[in-house]
């Protein structure tokens, strides 16, 4: 049984039987790459565009990665190099890369919708790698993978996803894919970082950090997106990281076998200390791990790629 979305626009409608069959195949293929050659046919023939017109390193290699692991032909787009520069509207570049005989595109935008918005000027299968402040949805699954494999199930635990949740795509998909499949999420930051209008996220939301640590199993901190705010959110970067960033002094006061997440880059010394980045707590790089076989995942049951 395949998926039953077509494209990967967000998590926020997309059901646990979805969720379930991406995160089980994503299982298969991190096997894969455990082998010394670590490239399948499945999408031999297959023509994936990245379009990026935001700036990203995990992200963007990840797929180019998942794309190669599958056999896939990559082609980089670059907004910066690009007829972009020139004034070529979204809509006329989307439709120029098609008539090249493209099947799917991988995009990412600061502007919220325009995953959608591609799905109706082409016929290629459009997967969501970042659009905005709206979603993130390979984040949440890799994020949603990483935990599966270190506490063996989803069901059942809590999440507290702390920082900077206005700006944050990652908050809102790792908030609708966990409560999807029987998480309970937290969201915690200071009152100026979090959403006007809490209710569409359909998860607790507090500015208190020790309410959201009590009893969480995951703790992942965010990064403080400094590019993308206004003056004024926050008194200071030191204020910041005493009330909300996590430490040694902080992790003692969380469950023994809680794990530290955070989707990338870390602000070191801000959300979070050095050292608890770099402890045994830490499942920071098992998700960039993860990262790669989601997105193979992903690209092979949307891309209607041969049996692994």
């Amino acid at each position: 049984m395949g998926l039953q979305i077509q494209h990967l626009l967000g998590l926020e409608n997309v059901s646990k039987e979805d969720i379930s069959l991406i995160l089980d195949t994503a299982d298969s293929f991190y096997e894969i790459l455990q082998r010394e050659i670590k490239v399948v046919p499945t999408l031999r023939g297959k023509t994936v565009v990245n379009l990026f017109y935001e700036n990203s390193t995990r992200t963007r290699i990840s797929f180019e990665l998942a794309e190669k692991r599958l056999s896939a032909a990559a082609l980089n787009f670059s907004a910066s190099t690009s007829s972009v520069k020139k004034g070529e509207s979204l809509r006329d570049t989307i439709r120029n890369i098609e008539a090249m005989k493209i099947d799917m595109v991988v995009v990412r935008h600061s502007s919220a919708g325009v995953p959608w918005f591609l799905t109706q000027c082409t016929d290629a299968v459009i997967v969501n790698a970042g659009d905005g402040l709206h979603e993130h949805p390979t984040q949440a699954l890799l994020d949603m993978m990483t935990i599966r494999r270190k506490m063996r199930k989803l069901q059942g635990l809590k999440v507290a996803i702390i920082g900077d949740i206005f700006h944050s795509r990652v908050a809102r998909s790792n908030a609708w894919g966990m409560t999807t499949m029987g998480m309970d999420v937290v969201l915690c930051g200071p009152p100026t970082l979090l959403p006007q209008h809490t209710e569409s996220f359909g998860v607790p939301v507090t500015d208190n950090l020790n309410e959201a640590l009590e009893g969480a199993d995951v703790i992942m901190l965010l990064r403080m997106q400094l590019e993308r705010q206004a003056s004024g959110t926050f008194p200071s970067i030191r204020e910041y990281r005493d009330r909300y960033g996590l430490d040694l002094e902080k992790l003692s006061l969380i469950k023994k076998d809680a794990i530290i997440m955070h989707p990338g880059p870390i602000n070191r010394g801000i959300e979070l200390a050095s050292d608890v980045a770099d402890s045994s707590r830490s499942v920071i790089l098992e998700q960039v791990t993860c990262g790669v076989a989601i997105r193979m995942a992903v690209l092979y049951l949307l891309g209607g790629g041969e049996n692994a």
